[in-house]
C-alpha cells in the first residue's frame, strides 16, 4: 500500500498511520479530497507503543469499527484492582466492558479500511520538515499539501516543524507479551497500585487476544539507563506470580515508550495544520488512555477539514482546537497521584466505600459528550452537527459517520 506519487500536490498530508490519522484521512477521503498518509514504518502495525485497550463507549459510538473482525478483540466485563500488599477488590459496571484487541491487525485493518476509501498510503518515507506556502505546505520530498494533520506521536515531528506545542511530561511505559499464560482469574483487566514498582501510575495484566499481556507505567528520570525498566519489569513479574505464573517463560514481544500525560498541548493548530492524537497531547493524564480520544476528535477533525477544503468553513486551526479535552479534572489527579501517592493509604482504604467508588469513576467513567463550544457563525455549527449526526440520518455511508465527541 505505497505510492509512486508521493511527490504529487495533494489535499491533505496526514503524517502517522496512527489510529487518530487513518481515521482522519478515511474521513477526508470519503469526502471525496486527495488524501496521503505518509507513515515512517514500512508496516503501520509495527512497533506499537500501546496496551490497545478499548472502551465500551468507543465501540458503541464509532461506526468505523462497526466491521471490525471479531477475532481482533476480546471482551473483559471487569476491573480486579491489587493494593500494594495484594489484597484485591473486584469491581463492575452494569453493562460495561473493555476491549482487549489485537493491536497491529487493527491498525493493519484501519490502514486497509482507509485505502479501500482511496486515501494513498505511503510507507517507509519520513517526514522531514514542511514549508509553508500560500495554498498549504511544501513538505520535503513529499510534494504539497493544501492541508497537514500532524497525527505522528507524542514526538511529533510536525509540530517541531511548525513551532507547535510538544509533550513535556511523560510516564516510562514497557510490555511484555506471553503465550499460553494461566491466569488466575480470565475474565478481568488486573491493575495493580505499587509505589515503589509504578510510582505515578499503575501494573496491569490483559488477557488479550492469543496472548497475556503484562507491562507497567512509571515516573521515571528523564533519562533512564538502558537496563532501568528491565529491572523494574523483573520485581514486578516476581510480585505478582500468584496471579500470572510466568516463571521463566520467555515473551513472545517486547514493548516500551514514552506515554504523555501532561493533557493538550499548546499551541496545538497553525495555519492550514492541526495535530491530532498522542501528537496533541490527546491522552488521559489519570489512566493514559487515548484511543477513545484518537479516534473521535481525529474523525470530527476530518469532517472539519474537509469542510474547509471544501469552502464552506474557516479554517478549523482558528476554532476546532476548543473542542478538544481539557482534562481539567484528571490534570488535578495527576498531580495528587504524583506527589500524595501513599501505598499504606491504598491498603487501608482498598476497600473501603469512598475508594471502591473513586476507582469506579475512574476506570467505568461514562465520559461526557465534548461539544464544540457556541460557534457564531452558522458553519461552524454544521460542521459539529456533520460529526455528530446519528447513524443512517445521511445519504453517507455509516462508516463515514463520526459521532460527538466526548472526553
Amino acid at each position: 500500500m505505497s505510492s509512486s506519487s508521493a511527490s504529487a500536490s495533494v489535499d491533505c498530508t496526514v503524517v502517522g498511520a496512527s489510529f487518530a490519522g487513518l481515521a482522519c484521512a478515511t474521513v477526508l477521503a470519503r469526502r471525496g479530497l486527495r488524501v496521503r498518509v505518509v507513515e515512517r514504518k514500512q508496516d503501520p502495525g509495527d512497533k506499537l507503543h500501546t496496551t490497545g485497550i478499548i472502551v465500551k463507549e468507543v465501540v458503541d459510538q464509532i461506526a468505523l469499527l462497526d466491521r471490525l473482525p471479531t477475532d481482533l478483540v476480546r471482551q473483559i466485563p471487569g476491573i480486579r484492582l491489587y493494593a500494594p500488599n495484594m489484597r484485591y477488590v473486584d469491581l463492575d459496571a452494569p453493562g460495561y466492558y473493555f476491549l482487549a484487541t489485537d493491536t497491529p491487525r487493527v491498525i493493519r485493518w484501519l490502514a486497509a479500511q482507509a485505502a479501500d476509501a482511496g486515501v494513498e498510503l505511503v510507507f517507509g518515507a519520513s517526514f522531514t520538515g514542511a514549508a509553508r506556502i500560500r495554498h498549504g505546505y511544501r513538505l520535503e520530498g513529499l510534494g504539497e499539501t493544501r492541508y497537514m494533520i500532524g497525527a505522528d506521536g507524542p514526538n511529533s515531528q510536525v509540530a517541531k516543524s511548525l513551532a507547535l506545542g510538544r509533550n513535556q511530561k511523560f510516564l516510562c511505559g514497557a510490555e511484555y507479551e506471553f503465550a499460553g499464560l494461566e491466569l488466575t482469574v480470565g475474565d478481568r483487566l488486573h491493575c495493580f497500585v505499587d509505589r515503589k514498582i509504578a510510582p505515578g501510575y499503575i501494573g496491569w495484566i490483559v488477557p488479550g487476544v492469543g496472548v497475556t499481556q503484562i507491562g507497567l507505567a512509571r515516573r521515571m528520570p528523564p533519562e533512564p539507563e538502558p537496563e532501568a525498566m528491565k529491572r523494574v519489569m523483573d520485581k514486578f513479574l516476581a510480585k505478582i506470580r500468584g496471579v500470572a505464573a510466568v516463571c521463566d517463560c520467555e515473551p513472545l514481544a517486547v514493548r516500551a515508550g514514552m506515554i504523555p500525560c501532561g493533557g493538550v498541548v499548546r499551541p496545538v493548530a497553525a495555519e492550514r495544520a492541526l495535530l491530532v492524537g498522542d501528537a496533541a497531547g490527546m491522552v488521559s493524564p489519570v489512566t493514559a488512555g487515548g484511543i477513545h480520544t484518537a479516534l473521535k476528535h481525529g474523525l470530527a477533525a476530518g469532517h472539519a477539514v474537509a469542510e474547509f477544503l471544501e469552502g464552506k468553513c474557516e479554517d478549523p486551526a482558528g476554532w476546532f482546537p476548543a473542542s478538544y479535552p481539557k482534562f481539567r479534572v484528571k490534570r488535578f489527579l495527576r498531580f495528587l497521584f504524583d506527589h500524595f501517592q501513599s501505598d499504606l493509604l491504598f491498603n487501608l482504604t482498598l476497600s473501603s466505600r469512598p475508594m471502591r467508588m473513586a476507582a469506579s469513576q475512574i476506570y467505568f467513567h461514562r465520559r461526557g459528550v465534548l461539544n464544540p463550544p457556541p460557534a457564531s457563525r452558522v458553519i461552524r455549527q454544521q460542521v459539529a452537527e456533520s460529526a455528530s449526526e446519528p447513524r443512517g440520518s445521511s445519504p453517507r455511508s455509516a462508516e463515514e459517520e463520526s459521532p460527538p465527541l466526548q472526553k
